[in-house]
Protein backbone atom coordinates (compact mmCIF):
# COMPACT_ATOMS: atom_id res chain seq x y z
CA UNK A 1 0.00 0.00 0.00
CA UNK A 2 1.26 3.31 -1.23
CA UNK A 3 -1.04 6.79 -0.12
CA UNK A 4 -1.48 8.18 -3.59
CA UNK A 5 -0.31 11.93 -4.33
CA UNK A 6 -3.75 13.75 -5.01
CA UNK A 7 -5.77 12.97 -1.91
CA UNK A 8 -2.41 14.17 0.21
CA UNK A 9 -1.41 17.04 -1.51
CA UNK A 10 -5.07 18.58 -1.79
CA UNK A 11 -5.60 18.15 2.02
CA UNK A 12 -1.91 19.90 2.00
CA UNK A 13 -3.25 22.60 0.06
CA UNK A 14 -6.35 23.26 1.86
CA UNK A 15 -5.13 23.38 5.15
CA UNK A 16 -1.89 26.11 4.23
CA UNK A 17 -4.82 28.20 2.75
CA UNK A 18 -6.01 28.35 6.42
CA UNK A 19 -2.97 28.83 7.95
CA UNK A 20 1.01 29.04 7.25
CA UNK A 21 2.79 25.91 8.54
CA UNK A 22 6.58 26.08 10.08
CA UNK A 23 7.10 22.52 9.20
CA UNK A 24 5.45 19.74 6.57
CA UNK A 25 7.08 16.65 8.54
CA UNK A 26 6.71 13.37 6.83
CA UNK A 27 7.18 10.52 9.32
CA UNK A 28 9.38 7.36 7.82
CA UNK A 29 12.32 5.13 9.46
CA UNK A 30 14.68 7.05 6.58
CA UNK A 31 14.17 10.37 8.06
CA UNK A 32 16.60 12.10 10.45
CA UNK A 33 16.43 10.63 13.62
CA UNK A 34 14.62 12.28 16.53
CA UNK A 35 16.09 13.63 19.10
CA UNK A 36 14.95 16.04 22.46
CA UNK A 37 17.09 18.69 20.32
CA UNK A 38 15.02 18.34 17.24
CA UNK A 39 11.52 18.23 20.01
CA UNK A 40 12.72 21.73 21.23
CA UNK A 41 13.28 23.07 18.20
CA UNK A 42 9.98 21.99 16.80
CA UNK A 43 8.08 23.46 20.17
CA UNK A 44 9.19 27.10 19.40
CA UNK A 45 7.06 26.25 16.11
CA UNK A 46 3.67 27.70 15.28
CA UNK A 47 2.01 24.76 13.18
CA UNK A 48 3.43 21.95 11.57
CA UNK A 49 1.75 19.06 10.11
CA UNK A 50 2.70 15.35 10.70
CA UNK A 51 2.22 13.28 7.71
CA UNK A 52 2.02 9.49 8.68
CA UNK A 53 2.61 6.88 5.67
CA UNK A 54 1.34 3.36 6.20
CA UNK A 55 3.09 0.19 4.78
CA UNK A 56 4.89 1.29 1.89
CA UNK A 57 4.53 5.01 2.62
CA UNK A 58 3.88 7.97 0.34
CA UNK A 59 4.09 8.61 -3.26
CA UNK A 60 8.00 9.53 -3.73
CA UNK A 61 6.17 13.57 -5.15
CA UNK A 62 4.71 14.08 -1.74
CA UNK A 63 8.06 14.06 -0.67
CA UNK A 64 9.74 15.60 -2.80
CA UNK A 65 7.57 18.93 -3.60
CA UNK A 66 5.37 18.88 -0.18
CA UNK A 67 7.68 17.78 2.59
CA UNK A 68 9.91 20.15 4.18
CA UNK A 69 11.78 17.54 7.08
CA UNK A 70 11.64 13.71 7.10
CA UNK A 71 11.76 12.48 10.88
CA UNK A 72 12.04 8.82 11.96
CA UNK A 73 11.51 7.69 15.97
CA UNK A 74 14.38 4.69 16.02
CA UNK A 75 16.12 2.37 13.84
CA UNK A 76 12.75 0.04 13.46
CA UNK A 77 9.90 -0.34 10.88
CA UNK A 78 6.10 0.16 12.22
CA UNK A 79 2.96 -0.36 10.15
CA UNK A 80 2.09 2.95 9.97
CA UNK A 81 3.67 6.37 11.36
CA UNK A 82 0.76 6.97 13.38
CA UNK A 83 2.88 5.85 16.68
CA UNK A 84 5.63 7.61 15.70
CA UNK A 85 3.19 10.99 15.67
CA UNK A 86 1.64 10.72 18.94
CA UNK A 87 5.37 9.68 20.15
CA UNK A 88 6.36 13.18 18.81
CA UNK A 89 3.28 14.64 19.48
CA UNK A 90 3.78 13.91 23.59
CA UNK A 91 7.19 15.26 23.16
CA UNK A 92 6.86 18.37 22.08
CA UNK A 93 3.58 19.31 23.67
CA UNK A 94 4.92 18.61 27.35
CA UNK A 95 7.65 21.35 26.28
CA UNK A 96 4.55 23.97 26.08
CA UNK A 97 4.27 26.32 28.42
CA UNK A 98 1.25 25.57 30.44
CA UNK A 99 1.41 22.00 29.66
CA UNK A 100 3.42 20.74 32.90
CA UNK A 101 2.49 22.48 36.44
CA UNK A 102 6.23 22.63 37.01
CA UNK A 103 7.25 24.29 33.53
CA UNK A 104 11.18 24.35 34.37
CA UNK A 105 10.83 20.54 34.64
CA UNK A 106 11.34 19.41 31.36
CA UNK A 107 14.62 21.77 31.26
CA UNK A 108 15.81 19.10 33.58
CA UNK A 109 14.82 15.97 31.49
CA UNK A 110 17.24 13.14 30.27
CA UNK A 111 19.27 14.50 27.02
CA UNK A 112 18.00 18.13 27.04
CA UNK A 113 22.06 18.38 28.01
CA UNK A 114 23.08 15.47 26.40
CA UNK A 115 22.77 13.62 30.08
CA UNK A 116 20.37 11.26 31.45
CA UNK A 117 18.44 12.10 34.29
CA UNK A 118 20.01 11.87 37.63
CA UNK A 119 17.75 9.65 40.14
CA UNK A 120 14.63 10.68 42.29
CA UNK A 121 13.59 10.55 45.74
CA UNK A 122 10.51 11.11 47.77
CA UNK A 123 9.60 10.76 51.10
CA UNK A 124 10.55 9.39 53.82
CA UNK A 125 13.80 9.76 53.70
CA UNK A 126 13.89 6.49 55.34
CA UNK A 127 11.97 3.03 53.84
CA UNK A 128 12.55 -0.05 54.95
CA UNK A 129 16.31 0.90 56.02
CA UNK A 130 16.73 2.07 52.40
CA UNK A 131 17.95 6.09 52.78
CA UNK A 132 17.62 8.39 50.58
CA UNK A 133 21.56 10.21 49.89
CA UNK A 134 21.96 12.52 52.99
CA UNK A 135 22.74 15.79 50.37
CA UNK A 136 19.36 15.46 49.17
CA UNK A 137 17.79 16.23 52.75
CA UNK A 138 20.94 18.56 53.50
CA UNK A 139 18.89 22.11 52.21
CA UNK A 140 22.19 23.20 50.59
CA UNK A 141 21.02 23.81 47.40
CA UNK A 142 24.10 24.33 45.70
CA UNK A 143 25.51 21.40 46.91
CA UNK A 144 22.11 19.84 45.78
CA UNK A 145 22.67 21.18 42.75
CA UNK A 146 26.85 19.95 42.05
CA UNK A 147 26.00 15.93 43.30
CA UNK A 148 22.65 16.05 40.69
CA UNK A 149 24.96 17.43 37.62
CA UNK A 150 27.53 14.43 39.05
CA UNK A 151 25.10 11.76 39.24
CA UNK A 152 23.87 12.68 35.36
CA UNK A 153 27.25 11.88 34.32
CA UNK A 154 27.88 9.31 35.97
CA UNK A 155 24.81 7.59 34.79
CA UNK A 156 24.98 8.86 30.91
CA UNK A 157 28.83 7.07 31.18
CA UNK A 158 27.90 3.75 32.75
CA UNK A 159 24.33 3.65 30.18
CA UNK A 160 25.18 5.86 27.36
CA UNK A 161 28.42 6.74 26.80
CA UNK A 162 27.38 7.56 23.07
CA UNK A 163 25.85 11.02 24.20
CA UNK A 164 29.31 12.51 24.80
CA UNK A 165 29.88 11.59 21.80
CA UNK A 166 27.11 13.21 20.18
CA UNK A 167 27.78 16.40 22.66
CA UNK A 168 31.20 17.09 21.05
CA UNK A 169 29.67 17.00 17.69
Amino acid sequence: MVMCIEPVDLIITKLKGERRYDEIIYLTPDGERFSQKTANYLATKENIILLCGHYKGVDQRIRDHLITREISIGDYVLSGGELAAAVITDCIVRLLPGSISDETSALTDSFQDNLLAPPVYTRPATYKGWKVPDILISGHQEKIETWRHHQSEEKTMKLRPDLFEESDG
